[in-house]
């Protein structure tokens, strides 16, 4: 039995290694694409269900969407299979096998059907006993061979949850995995769920290191079908502002879950604010729909472009949330690259409409500049609004105003101290 000692210095070693675990160079920009969980879940029947288990039928068909309905232009380009995709157990050589009935000609096909369509293919693992579905999990002993064999089969992606285990072996796994795709020489952009089974935040969630071991990372609470899920996962991302906020960056990311959009929970002006929000955070934006009968109105929010630029801004800076007003209108806040900045003025009203009246010298904005705004999502541009200039917008109940904004003539450069700005020291909120 390994004493106190010796297990305290493999935990340090294992915290204290993967600072030169990742360097895989990917995921430079927050990743694009399908995942299939929220919408699917672990629907296995495939004799009652053919058309929605999780199956190769599902991914090509999905696949086949991405690439043909205007998606995989866009950026959207991961196809990612998540939980109850394998057989109940391992191989005699105990090896990861697909369910040979739902997946007949193996995850390696299926990868070579998705990258000859100009997508990407990724699948989900658990460091644990079990999956979350109570399929094989990846324990210590088998994490270098399944990061071999998804290397093998052609995968891009993997998604690391962290059901059935302990925070011992969380703290040793998931740098052990990182280090492992890694050596394999396939590129993989590693997501893991450590911080969520740690609550997210320090001191049991060292993000500086975490952002060394992983490209992105699950914080909090899986996602449901509602409005209401939405808004907590809004509530706690943006109550730790100033400890997940400079986590982010390119190459690591904070994860918010998945997109809900085309689904069945939110209203045509919450699935707008879902995705302003998600793109004010630098998140990755990986829906979880049926894109086989997705309406024209949520593909037009999914698909707008000017939205996906600036969720994809090559600097990477995470956005922050700057007023919280009592008349429940909030503005957020992220800075971009060319001096440019989004802003989005969202309202937690269920009543109205509500005019909202402001300036960006309220907002922060440097003195003596003048900008050029264009609407995310209507598309007008008004130009020559100077800093000083006060404004309105009309917000509709659980909606959002989304502005685009460009400097026309600026004396300083407002945003460079963001990225570096320490906890406690954010923006005065305007009340």
């Amino acid at each position: 039995v390994p004493s106190r000692l010796a297990v305290a210095v493999s935990l340090v070693l294992s915290l204290a290694l993967p600072c030169v675990a990742l360097e895989n160079g990917l995921a430079r920009t927050p990743p694009m694409g399908w995942l299939a969980w929220e919408r699917f879940r672990c629907n296995v029947d495939c004799r009652a269900d053919p058309h929605n288990c999780i199956s190769e039928r599902l991914f090509i068909e999905m696949a086949d969407r991405l690439a043909e309905d205007g998606w995989r232009e866009l950026g959207y380009e991961y196809i990612n299979i998540d939980d109850c995709w394998s057989a109940k157990q391992r191989d005699a050589a105990g090896r990861l096998v697909p369910d040979p009935e739902r997946f007949p000609r193996g995850i390696k096909a299926l990868a070579d059907y998705v990258h000859a369509k100009g997508l990407k293919l990724g699948i989900y693992g658990d460091l644990g006993n079990l999956t979350c579905g109570g399929y094989p999990g990846t324990t210590l002993n088998y994490v270098k061979q399944d990061a071999q064999t998804f290397a093998e089969w052609g995968v891009d992606m993997l998604k690391l949850d962290g059901c059935y285990s302990s925070e011992k072996e969380r703290a040793e796994g998931y740098p052990e995995m990182s280090r492992a795709l890694n050596a394999t020489g396939r590129p993989i952009v590693y997501s893991c769920s450590w911080p969520a089974y740690q609550g997210g935040l320090p001191p049991k969630v060292n993000y500086t290191i975490l952002a060394e071991i992983c490209n992105l990372w699950r914080n909090y609470d899986d996602i449901q079908d509602s409005w209401n899920s939405v808004l907590s996962i809004l509530d706690w991302f943006f109550t730790n502002q100033d400890v997940l906020q400079p986590a982010a960056g390119p190459g690591h990311w904070n994860d918010p879950d998945m997109l809900i959009i085309g689904d069945f929970g939110l209203s045509y002006e919450q699935s707008r604010s879902q995705m302003a929000l998600w793109t004010v955070m630098a998140a990755p934006l990986l829906m979880s729909n049926d894109l086989r009968t997705i309406s024209p109105s949520a593909k037009e929010i999914l698909q707008n472009r000017l939205m996906i630029q600036i969720n994809q801004d090559p600097l990477g800076i995470q956005g922050r949330r700057i007023v919280k007003e009592k008349s429940h209108i909030e503005v957020f806040l992220r800075p971009l690259s060319q001096a440019a900045s989004a802003l989005v003025f969202f309202s937690r009203r269920t009543d109205m409409p509500f005019r909202y009246t402001t300036s960006l010298a309220k907002l922060h904005f440097p003195k003596d500049a003048v900008y050029e705004v264009q609407d995310v999502y209507s598309g007008k541009i008004t130009s020559g609004l100077k800093t000083g200039d006060n404004f309105s917008v009309v917000i509709n109940p659980s909606g959002v105003v989304m502005w685009y904004l460009r400097p026309m003539a600026l004396l300083v450069q407002p945003w460079h101290g963001v990225r570096q700005q320490a906890p406690g020291e954010s923006l005065h909120p305007v009340l």
